[in-house]
């Protein structure tokens, strides 16, 4: 079993609240619930690796199959408790990743899980290597580094980039514009700041299969250090 004990393994996390439906009548989290949780917090995961998960795996040729999951109990959770679920990419092999997971309370650790998925043809179920642009942004993500890039320019070099996003604006000819791009090169979020005396950010659009994830705000951080 994983070395999933304690909360400062973890980059990510994924805040939940148990619902009254999924305690049992022991008054606790029935157990099939806990795979749940992991696998709701894994969508998160690859929100905040800024892919959408399907048509990325889609363009790498091949999708994800689970072939273990393993949980291990320490302690359980109850209704209304707030928990959070962590994940990190503990291994990656040939064909193989190796997903650990802790669900915690506070800095209690309730919970713990490994996933194994294999990369594999959707169509002949056959195992394929991990492609290596995936290997190298769980390797980069898990160490601390972040998984869009940042591009700064007008609107005539960043064109093409946004309206892949959104429709172009009457304002966005004079303004300045960032564009975060994922690792597979695909514009992710875009946002602008116009000059005048007291510029402000505005234009912000994300990819709606990674809303939720911040992206907004590393826009805005990036413009305001640009014009700072």
């Amino acid at each position: 079993m994983s070395d999933a004990n304690t909360r400062a393994s973890f980059r990510f996390f994924h805040r939940l609240r148990v619902r009254w439906a999924e305690v049992d009548l022991q008054k606790i989290v029935f157990n099939p619930h806990y795979l749940m949780y992991v696998d709701t917090a894994l969508a998160d995961y690859w929100r905040a690796l800024a892919l959408p998960y399907e048509q990325s795996l889609r363009a790498m040729g091949g999708d994800l199959f689970v072939r273990k999951s393993t949980l291990e109990f320490h302690a359980s959770a109850v209704y209304d408790d707030v928990l959070d679920v962590g994940l990190r990419c503990a291994r990656i092999g040939n064909s193989s990743l190796q997903l650990v997971s802790g669900i915690f309370r506070g800095e209690e650790l309730l919970v713990g899980a490994e996933l194994v998925y294999v990369f594999a043809d959707p169509v002949a179920k056959v195992s394929l290597p991990v492609p290596q642009v995936l290997r190298d942004l769980l390797t980069n993500f898990e160490q601390g580094q972040s998984p869009v890039r940042a591009v700064l320019g007008d609107w005539y070099g960043l064109r093409e980039a946004i309206c892949s996003l959104r429709p172009a604006e009457p304002q966005d000819a004079s303004a300045q514009h960032c564009v975060l791009y994922n690792a597979m090169n695909e514009a992710i979020a875009c946002g602008r700041i116009s000059p005048s005396a007291d510029p402000q950010v505005d234009g912000l659009f994300v990819s709606t299969l990674l809303r939720g994830a911040g992206w907004s705000h590393v826009v805005r951080q990036h413009l305001a250090a640009a014009h700072a």
